[in-house]
């Protein structure tokens, strides 16, 4: 898929809940933007789909998860113009792993036609990210108090193993987070995006020059 020459660096985190994906961000966004690099991130949207009602963790429906995509995708897209680089905490093969574990969690089938057509979506919009991050459970790491949590300590290996899955089913490449990781990998996301920063800019160089000698 041919993607837009003007599109920015999506760097995009997955995983269970209080495995450090809200911190990884932060810590990136205020390393790029010392770099001088214009960032915008896409918050975690659970507390916004609670104040609308949906419902969310174990109790994710087919309905609040395509709010989740849809909602996720319209939230990244808005940060396109007037961004060098995206950094999304949660993107969106995410909430089909999160469907995938309360509905397991449950002891529910999914509906493979439902589930068939969010596949379709969130693998054809994975192409827009330019890097992704996976975090890894470490149960010794307690679950966080400052946003509304789940306390389910089995659902919440089932969302470590969902989304993990639906990375693998759905063939998209990304890179394991490990709680005692996130330095390198800070330095690492930093590096990756002033290079594809660098390498966008060439052409234009280039062509800059070749007017100048002309």
């Amino acid at each position: 898929m041919k993607l837009p020459a003007n599109k920015p660096v999506i760097v995009g985190v997955m995983g269970t809940h209080s495995t450090g994906k809200s911190t990884f961000i932060a810590r990136l966004t205020h390393e790029l933007r010392r770099q001088s690099v214009q960032v915008s991130t896409v918050v975690d949207l659970g507390e916004r789909a609670q104040q609308l009602g949906l419902p969310i963790l174990h109790n994710h429906t087919w309905v609040s998860t395509m709010w989740f995509i849809t909602h996720g995708i319209s939230q990244e897209m808005a940060q396109w113009p007037h961004s060098d680089a995206v950094l999304v905490d949660r993107a969106v093969p995410d909430a089909l792993g999160y469907y995938r574990a309360a509905l397991a969690h449950r002891g529910e089938e999914p509906d493979s036609g439902l589930i068939a057509h969010m596949e379709t979506i969130v693998r054809g919009h994975s192409h827009v990210y330019d890097l992704l991050y996976r975090t890894t459970l470490d149960e010794s790491v307690p679950l966080g108090t400052d946003k509304p949590r789940d306390n389910d300590a089995t659902f919440r290996e089932l969302a470590d193993h969902h989304v993990a899955n639906v990375l693998r089913d759905l063939d998209i490449n990304h890179r394991l987070l490990r709680v005692d990781g996130h330095d390198q990998a800070v330095a690492d996301s930093v590096s990756f995006v002033l290079n594809r920063l660098s390498e966008e800019a060439e052409p234009t160089d280039h062509r800059s020059e070749h007017a100048t000698r002309n």
